[in-house]
């Protein structure tokens, strides 16, 4: 889309989040100047790490916005070339799914959208989806490859009582649908369960589940099987996916799909000490994966993916330098 270093303004919605602070830092490292959105402007958990990134005094502004209110981020995205829409609750259950997860979700992201349509500087939204949007189906058959030509069924996601997966789909419908009318050219990124060194002080839904499984063996799928993706690795596509001018449509990001097993082997054989040994004297035969996930549209991108026992190793010890994973 342009050549990195030229100062050129970006934003990023939701800029405290995972794989938003990551963004936030490749984006600084790259010599841009970077419009970052956060809920509160008053919560030094939420922007501190941002502001003491490389750069950030140089060409970091914070913005104060709110997924609810429209017209809440038309300052935050004017004179921006791209916007990088990463803001979207995170839930992975609901008491009420509609106001939790559902509204914010496709209403937000219109409202983001509605503010970026306004500004006429604007080349390119980056919209991060999730690999929620993609394969949630009512029948995967065995040996299946799993592309970006596939989409979650709503009806499916609703019986099944996905709410996160419904609220990520309908967000992304809802998107390209509003991109198309507007004239919005529209990149999305469908990232799988992000792993890898967390930025922000405080813990956000993923890598708690993966805390989980690291220190007690505790699966988050009923299926203990994992599509695993290096946030960097994530964040990476994102920034790609604005430079490179070919880039269209949406990026499945999926390092390795694993079965839980497999992650108790990388961290038994890194910190025998979590004592996953044990566990895996009772590890049943693992049968393969019954599907794969392509990674050929986002290495044409440019995406190397970490190997998965430097992303493990990585999480791990970023959990234990923030004090969050003590042994």
């Amino acid at each position: 889309m342009s050549g990195a270093g030229k100062e050129e303004a970006v934003c990023v919605t939701g800029a405290s989040g995972f794989i938003a602070s990551w963004i936030v830092k490749l984006l600084l490292d790259r010599g841009y100047s970077v419009h970052a959105t956060v809920r509160s402007l008053d919560d030094a958990k939420k922007t501190q790490h941002l502001l003491d990134l490389n750069g950030a005094k140089e060409r970091l502004t914070l913005f104060e916005a709110n997924l609810a209110v429209e017209g809440s981020f038309d300052s935050a995205v004017n004179g921006c070339v791209c916007v990088f829409h990463t803001a979207s609750p995170v839930l992975f259950s609901a008491n009420d799914p509609q106001a939790q997860l559902i509204d914010p979700a496709v209403k937000g992201t219109l409202n983001v959208l509605k503010s970026a349509a306004k500004v006429q500087s604007l080349k390119r939204v980056v919209l991060t989806s999730s690999m929620a949007t993609v394969m949630f189906v009512s029948k995967i058959e065995s040996g299946d490859v799993v592309d970006e030509t596939w989409f979650s069924d709503p009806l499916f996601c609703e019986q099944t009582k996905l709410w996160y997966h419904l609220s990520k789909t309908m967000a992304e419908d809802a998107a390209v649908k509003f991109a198309k009318e507007n004239g919005l050219d529209l990149v999305a990124i469908n990232p799988g369960f992000c792993i890898g060194p967390v930025l922000p002080p405080t813990l956000n839904a993923t890598s708690e589940g993966i805390m989980g499984i690291i220190k007690s063996g505790k699966e988050l799928f009923s299926d203990g099987i994992y599509r695993l993706v290096d946030v960097r690795d994530a964040a990476t596509a994102h920034v790609l996916a604005f430079e490179n001018p070919e880039a269209n449509g949406r990026y499945c990001m999926v390092g390795r799909v694993v079965r839980s097993l497999e992650i108790f082997k990388i961290v038994d054989g890194l910190y025998p000490s979590l004592g996953h040994s044990e566990r895996l004297k009772d590890g049943k035969c693992v049968e393969p994966i019954p599907y794969s996930i392509s990674r050929e549209k986002a290495e044409s991108l440019g995406v190397k993916f970490t190997p998965l026992e430097v992303s493990i190793k990585d999480t791990v010890e970023s959990l234990k330098e923030k004090n969050f994973l003590r042994f």
